[in-house]
């Protein structure tokens, strides 16, 4: 199998479907379905073999050794078998969006469009995160208004029409654009799958610096923490996913006042992204939703520690008082 250089992961899997780098084995099958749906395409000729040789020969074949290529193309397969093509195009690494190209075997064009378009979506969204992109979206000939119910029942919001803007078949059409635009981070609850990264959090040598107990953690002590922190009523733990890989946590132990005590980290990859203002802001937000009868947040943070100290400055966070090397900052909620 072809890898992208562009890409970490190369498979994306959803159920019995999913995307793999282009393969050459299905460029007659690709070929055969572009020209049955030549209609609604950007293509102003019939190809043949020798062409869609070409083509995979030369063009495609760039594709997987650059570093930042122009588009980036998948075969769509159900339980191995292609039923289908497409990818992000026209990637605009500096403003950090794509178009979405897809089409699907024609014969399950009438039947299947919308649950395939849905499945395809969720695979190139995953590819989308993982390169960080910030918008994708759809260019469309005003030809297949199921097209655009499949769009807007995914979450794309119809951003433009552009009135008579293709000639086709003797006559100006319009063209519909529809976008997603996707946050660079997430926030979410831990599980028990993200008890090795934090272990790993736990005991980094740079993370421990700037620590209030810079002793190392054995594993089976880690392991009974972090399951009295994930069953805990009292606790709300989160882990700030950044371009689908995690980046950091934030934990807020909550006491009797209904006052939450801060604990975050990011990961030293990701340091200097302004990740720990988001993910501060993200859990707050996240905490009020969930806990709604928090009064108060607050946070320990040792005096060198000058990038917290500024991000709680910069959320407006009140200094109480220092203790030693540790500084203390709060904030009410409301």
């Amino acid at each position: 199998m072809n890898k992208y250089k562009a890409l970490k992961n190369q498979i994306f899997e959803c159920g019995e479907f999913s995307i793999v780098p282009i393969r050459a084995q299905d460029r007659y099958d690709i070929m055969k379905w572009r020209n049955e749906q030549q209609y609604h395409l950007r293509q102003n000729e019939v190809l043949t073999k020798e062409k869609q040789d070409f083509y995979f020969n030369t063009i495609i074949a760039k594709l997987f050794e650059e570093d930042k290529p122009e588009q980036l193309l998948f075969s769509y397969l159900k339980d191995g078998k292609c039923i289908g093509y497409g990818g992000l195009v026209h990637i605009n690494w500096i403003d950090r969006h794509a178009e979405v190209s897809y089409i699907m075997e024609t014969s399950l064009e009438e039947e299947f469009f919308g649950f395939n378009w849905t499945k395809f979506l969720n695979l190139i969204e995953q590819v989308a995160t993982e390169l960080g992109l910030h918008k994708i979206f759809t260019y469309a000939f005003d030809l297949r208004p199921h097209l655009y119910s499949a769009l807007e029942s995914n979450n794309y919001r119809r951003e433009a029409l552009l009135k008579e803007h293709c000639f086709f078949e003797g006559q100006y059409i319009d063209v519909l654009i529809h976008s997603k635009i996707f946050e660079r981070t997430s926030l979410r609850r831990i599980n028990k799958k993200d008890i090795d990264i934090t272990f790993q959090w736990v005991n980094d040598s740079n993370i421990r610096s700037f620590s209030f107990n810079r002793d190392k953690v054995e594993r089976k002590n880690h392991n009974q923490w972090f399951y009295s922190k994930l069953n805990s009523t009292d606790c709300e733990y989160y882990i700030l996913d950044f371009k689908g890989e995690p980046a950091g946590s934030i934990r807020f132990d909550i006491d009797a006042m209904n006052e939450a005590k801060i604990n975050y980290l990011i990961d030293p990859k990701f340091t200097g992204r302004g990740l720990g203002t988001e993910i501060l802001k993200k859990g707050i937000t996240l905490l009020k939703d969930n806990k709604p009868n928090i009064k108060k947040v607050f946070g320990y943070v040792l005096e060198s520690n000058r990038a917290s100290v500024r991000i709680f400055e910069k959320l407006n966070f009140d200094f109480i008082e220092e203790n030693g090397v540790e500084l203390k900052y709060e904030k009410e909620i409301k």
